[in-house]
């Protein structure tokens, strides 16, 4: 199977992240089974047992949490392979080790080798679960000594669950996919409650207490939860991040620097320094932790891209996400003439996502549509604004992410801002049209 080949083959088979659930479709056939990935499983070997994992789930933070643990470990001394999902522009970013994407080349002859195996699975596998069995593969392949791993969509049922996580963590959690998860915070948690293994260690973030509830019932070994034995200890604004401490059950870490923007973050922060020190069985070095944070970067998440006008992108694609990232805005970009650029997926009420990322404040907002089949009109984005009482003159519509972000800059003074979010796709798409007005030298942008 030439290269091509196999990546023609992996965009063949379903992809819900980009399709979602089709209207009518009963939540329970739309949800992948563990039976389809157990089998994938089996016939790769079953990679996944061959190294201790740390599961992450959540509603937000995920990705950011899973980066950070990853880096650490790394630089305390072990081989880690690292999974996160969705990718923003290439799909080699989901599956790393020790910091880098996996090459093109181990990729296509991982693809190929589960194309060899698809005609003995007893169903044809998903896009998700294809990528999902390539990276536990590659990680045994190259000999981690670990594994981070994002749950893709809830827990339970999802098919990185098919490993027995050693740290089970759980950032938060909030109302989103309410069509495959339930539609209450509680039926949510019980379905991320699903990675909690016996015997693991359970790093909890969420911090309601009935909420909490499906967590603890689980038969974890070891429970650390947020505010009780980690966390927060300070966390203010300082240039180019957050001057932050932490504390977890094995040590304390005070005035460290993280290079994240948003207060968010040294939440993550925290679960993912709970989470290393779980897996390590004990503290990290303070100049180890301080070197990590200092250097970290989240792409898509409060991420920089340019100036004059500032331009930052964000993947807020729920309203508590929005909420995080207009708080971070307010905290840390002062107010200017902003311009939000804003697309979203049809799941979302377009009216809720707009006043939680504070859109009637904004001096003007620009409806795109996600390069996704999930994508709502611009149109009715554009037309959720107006009815937030902005006038006509003050809400554009573009079809694509480069138009909306030409327009953008067009009608965005050189002190003003330019803000991205409402979906991991546009952030994507913005991210690769940013790179493009840097290389044909264009002023004010940098990465």
């Amino acid at each position: 199977m030439r290269p091509d080949e196999a990546r023609a083959w992996l965009e063949a088979h379903v992809n819900l992240e980009a399709l979602g659930v089709p209207i009518g479709t009963p939540r329970r056939a739309a949800h992948p089974t563990l039976d389809r990935m157990a089998s994938l499983g089996a016939l790769l070997g079953s990679p996944q047992l061959e190294y201790p994992v740390v599961h992450v789930t959540g509603t937000n933070g995920k990705t950011s949490a899973v980066r950070l643990a990853a880096a650490l470990l790394v630089e305390s001394g072990l081989s880690v392979g690292a999974y996160t999902s969705p990718d923003l522009e290439r799909v080699n970013e989901r599956i790393a080790w020790n910091g880098h994407p996996i090459d093109d080349l181990s990729l296509d002859e991982l693809l190929a080798l589960v194309a060899s195996i698809e005609p003995h699975l007893p169903e044809v596998p998903s896009y998700f679960e294809i990528l999902t069995g390539v990276a536990y593969r590659w990680f045994a392949d190259v000999a981690v000594e670990a594994a981070v791993v994002e749950v893709g969509l809830g827990g339970r049922w999802d098919a990185t669950n098919i490993a027995d996580g050693r740290v089970a963590v759980i950032t938060n959690v909030s109302i989103d996919h309410a069509e495959f998860l339930g539609r209450t915070r509680l039926d949510i948690a019980r379905e991320k409650a699903g990675i909690v293994k016996p015997g693991s260690t359970l790093v909890l973030g969420e911090t309601d207490p009935d909420v909490r509830a499906p967590f603890l019932e689980r038969d974890a070994a070891e429970i650390v939860v947020r505010d009780r034995d980690f966390g927060v200890s300070a966390n203010r604004v300082a240039h180019g991040g957050r001057l932050i401490g932490l504390f977890t059950p094995r040590a304390r870490y005070d005035e460290v620097f993280l290079s994240l923007h948003g207060a968010h973050q040294a939440d993550n922060a925290a679960v993912a320094v709970a989470a290393a020190e779980a897996l390590l069985d004990r503290p990290l070095d303070p100049d180890l932790l301080a070197e990590v944070l200092g250097q970290a970067r989240s792409p898509g998440r409060l991420e920089v891209v340019g100036h004059r006008p500032l331009v930052l992108l964000d993947g807020a694609h729920n309203v508590a996400g929005a909420h995080a990232l207009r708080e971070a805005l307010a905290e840390e970009f002062p107010a200017s003439a902003r311009t939000l650029v804003v697309g979203i997926l049809r799941e979302k009420d377009p009216s809720e996502m707009l006043e939680a990322l504070g859109a009637p404040a904004a001096t003007r907002v620009i409806a795109c549509e996600a390069p996704s089949p999930r994508a709502l009109a611009a149109a009715e984005v554009a037309k959720a604004a107006r009815g937030l009482g902005l006038p006509a003159d003050r809400v554009e519509a573009f079809p694509d992410i480069s138009r909306a972000l030409d327009a953008a800059r067009a009608h965005t003074p050189p002190d003003g801002q330019i803000v991205v979010a409402g979906s991991l796709y546009v952030v994507g798409a913005a991210r690769a049209a940013a790179r493009r007005i840097s290389a044909s030298g264009a002023s004010g942008t940098d990465h």
